[in-house]
């Protein structure tokens, strides 16, 4: 998905101005992930955006600009969390298996704690969505994750300004209920294809009205958001565990042509030539306490590394499915991954580049490089090492959090609940409530 510039900017602006002072971050080891790691780097920000990047001595600082040492760290850009449920929103309900007119837009908090949360463990974008409780949950948002005080502010959008996210989906058992919902893996992808198929026949009605309103069919909100999938202006985020239903979602794919991203994928390993062959992307959740549901038994951290060695890094990308894994530790993700075989490049960019193609969001986010948002980490150390800590998260070249201040050294290592609910007024929206 191209984004025009000029679009970006209007749709995506913040609640407030972002620094029009220039910010020059030196001394640190720059991860840009695009390229190869730079140490003694220097990156400029101003604007929101990031300005230059390059080794000490190669790029300008321009005049005026705030320096800020950073010395001994390693500054990389901010994680993007392909599979989010935090903000306290729920999607569809035990009304119907599939309800594709269901907005997150419209159930998530954007003042809830968990975005503190993530802050904390340097997620500056989140796609948010709902349970794997039916076939199709409804349309996930996709989140930058600042203060802000409305939904609207922190939302993502299309270039024709809507909201931007995909649409849930899932299979296996966690769909698998009483009536109405399907009982068996044969009757879900039957239900599925029953969707697709009205959604064509609705869009060959639209289509041979041809604006004239007396012949169009009556509006129907959910067949306009299949017709989006499989016109490719949403992806579809599909819940899959075994390599059976994992091929299945593949079959559908192909058969009405929708884009999608395969998130958890226990039994990758398993089917690893079909999603490369299939040029799916896959947004692993890797644990280190496997368990939980009896189609993931077979659960394999190496699933990474597998689509890695069959030439397909750039398939590679990782989640929290938060509180399956807390936000904060995200950056664990990657490196359980390379324990299991993958490449450090490869784990880096499944937590940022990779991640953030799956979204559609790969020229605005995900690498360090000229024109991208300001969106960065300023780590301890080694981003894979548990010894790291996020001690600074910007957005936007406004930093959101810092673990040099107390209210949010609280975010960063409370336990269950830890810190304050956010403000109820904009006065006081980013502040520490008293």
């Amino acid at each position: 998905m191209k984004f025009s510039p000029m679009v970006c900017a209007l749709v995506l602006a913040g609640p407030a101005v972002a620094q029009e002072l220039p910010h020059a971050f030196v001394g640190a080891k720059v991860l840009p992930i695009s390229g190869a790691p730079i140490e003694d780097g220097v990156v400029v920000v101003q604007f929101g955006r990031i300005r230059a990047v390059g080794a000490r001595g190669s790029v300008e600082v321009p005049a005026g600009a705030k320096v800020v040492d950073v010395k001994g760290k390693v500054l990389m850009p901010g994680l993007v969390d392909t599979h989010s449920h935090v903000g306290g929103g729920w999607g569809a309900d035990g009304s119907a298996p599939i309800q594709p007119s269901v907005r997150m837009l419209d159930a998530v908090n954007c003042r809830d704690a968990g975005l503190q949360r993530a802050q904390a463990g340097g997620i500056t974008t989140l796609n948010v969505m709902s349970g794997s409780g039916h076939l199709m949950s409804g349309q996930t948002i996709y989140l930058k994750n600042r203060d802000v005080a409305t939904i609207e502010e922190q939302c993502y959008r299309f270039a024709d300004g809507t909201p931007m996210g995909g649409m849930k989906m899932a299979n296996g058992t966690n769909s698998q209920q009483e009536a109405p919902f399907p009982g068996t893996r044969g009757k879900s992808a039957a239900l599925v294809r029953e969707a697709f198929v009205a959604a064509q026949e609705y869009g060959r009605k639209v289509e041979a009205a041809a604006g004239d309103a007396s012949k169009l069919p009556p509006r129907d909100l959910g067949h306009e958001a299949l017709l989006e999938l499989m016109n490719g202006k949403r992806i579809v985020h599909h819940h899959t565990h075994r390599h059976d239903d994992i091929v299945t979602v593949l079959r559908l794919s192909k058969e009405f042509g929708f884009r999608v991203v395969l998130h958890h994928v226990s039994e990758a390993w398993k089917v690893a030539d079909e999603i490369v062959a299939a040029k799916v992307p896959c947004s692993l959740i890797v644990i280190d306490t496997p368990g939980g549901k009896l189609e993931a038994m077979d659960f394999d951290a190496r699933s990474a590394a597998e689509l890695e060695k069959r030439g397909a890094p750039e398939l590679v990308g990782f989640h929290t499915d938060d509180w399956i894994t807390d936000s904060r530790l995200f950056l664990r993700s990657g490196a359980l991954a390379v324990r299991a075989g993958v490449t450090r490049e490869t784990a880096l960019a499944g937590l940022t580049l990779n991640a953030a193609r799956m979204l559609d969001l790969g020229d605005r986010i995900g690498s360090l490089e000229p024109g991208k948002d300001a969106d960065f980490l300023v780590l301890s150390g080694d981003p894979l090492s548990v010894y790291t800590h996020v001690e600074q998260t910007w957005v936007e070249g406004t930093k959101v959090f810092d673990l040099s201040k107390p209210e949010d050294r609280l975010w960063a290592e409370g336990g269950w609940g830890a810190g304050l609910a956010r403000a109820g007024a904009l006065c006081c929206v980013g502040e520490e409530v008293k």
